[in-house]
This record gives structure tokens, sequence and C-alpha cells, in this order.
């Protein structure tokens, strides 16, 4: 049973959300909260396996509550999903940066939606591919953006391919097929490169794949 903790200014929402997320058995809802600083002190009451993170909140927002979430020793097992309307690219950009295992608009289906839930609380999600194909390549695009792919000089060509294959958005099924790999082999190699790279979690492979040039715009 994977444990949620919802996280959503609008009761309605939350209700809508937890509905949804216990359709089919093996998600629970086991929290809510109104705003970023109740819902930060019920992850620590409740150290749920996937916090659902609304990003504009009264008293602290999506983010701040995101942060510190991260930043608590006590809750490294605890991974946050963003669901929010707001698609700008300083939103997904300082999500992704905030250490936030995913980031989903409110528009996915409610398949889409418990599929997200059960491959972040597996440590396998990251952003929606609209989002990493389309938001992160304009961020990418900007002027002032600085390429350094000083990090990716340690890696071996296959690992830069799955890399680049990471910050396209595909999942570890998905890269094991394109590239011809078995599951656990593609999964290997997704773990070497988060040792490697120091990375957190996915999200911030996809950082590193657009920041160091390997990922260019349109790609």
């Amino acid at each position: 049973m994977i444990n949620v903790v919802l996280v959503d200014d609008q009761e309605l929402v939350r209700t809508g959300l937890r509905a949804l997320a216990e359709r089919d058995g093996d998600i629970t809802v086991v929290g809510e909260a109104a705003n970023g600083r109740s819902g930060l002190s019920r992850v620590r009451e409740l150290h749920p396996d996937v916090v659902l993170m609304d990003i504009r909140m009264p008293e602290m927002d999506g983010l701040t509550a995101t942060r510190a979430i991260v930043a608590d020793t006590a809750l490294r097992d605890v991974r946050v999903l963003v669901l929010t309307t707001f698609d700008e690219d300083e939103h997904v950009f300082e999500a992704i940066h905030s250490g936030a295992a995913g980031y989903l608009l409110k528009d996915v289906s409610p398949a889409e939606l418990r599929q997200a839930i059960r491959l972040v609380a597996h440590g396998e999600a990251l952003l929606s591919p609209a989002v990493t194909r389309t938001v992160l390549s304009r961020i990418a695009a900007r002027p002032e953006t600085v390429l350094d792919d000083t990090p990716l000089q340690s890696l071996s060509e296959r690992e830069r391919e799955v890399l680049l294959e990471v910050g396209r958005g595909l999942s570890n099924e998905e890269i094991a097929r394109k590239l011809f790999l078995s599951p656990s082999t593609s999964r290997t190699y997704v773990s070497r490169l988060l040792a490697k790279l120091d990375a957190r979690d996915r999200s911030q492979l996809v950082i590193l794949a657009y920041e160091s040039g390997l990922i260019t715009p349109g790609d």
C-alpha cells in the first residue's frame, strides 16, 4: 500500500484527488492539509511515501514546504509530487531545484495521476514528458543559460546515452526498449548515474542533462 498526504488549499480539490488516487485500492490518502505549513507538520507526523503538493497556498507555499521536506533527513524517503494548474517555466524549474521528485499539471487523467504516484513511490518518476520536453527546453534556450558539461566528463558513452533518455522524460522500461537493454540493466544505469552525478533523484538528472548541453532546445 502506498501512503499519500494531500496538500492543497482547496477542499474540493483534495476531495477529488482522494477519490481518484484511491480508486484502484493500492493507494491510500492518510492525511490532508490546506497549506504548506500544516502540510509539513502532517508529513512529519505521518511519514507518507508520497506527498501531492500544490504550489500556491497561503501561509507557506508548496515550494517552500518541499524544500523543508527534502532538507529533513528524517524524511529522506518521502517523495514530493508537485501537482498544479500552473505550468510557467519558473515554477517547474524551481520545483525541481526544490527537490520535488515530479511535476504534473492537474489536467492529467486519473489513470496518469495514479501511475505517477506509483512511480514516484518507487523512485521511478520525474516529470510528465510534456513538461520535460517543452518547458525545460525553453529554460535551456534562455540567453542567460550557461552550459557546463564538466559533471558529465566521468560518464561512459552508454551512461551518456541513458542520461539523454532520462532527460527526455523516458521511464526505465522505455529506456530499456529504446537502447535494447534489459529492464534491470536500465535501472542499474540510472542508479549509477545518480551516484556518479551526486543527484538526489531523476529530476535532478533531467536538470543536469539540460544544463550540461547534452539535450539542446528542440531535441
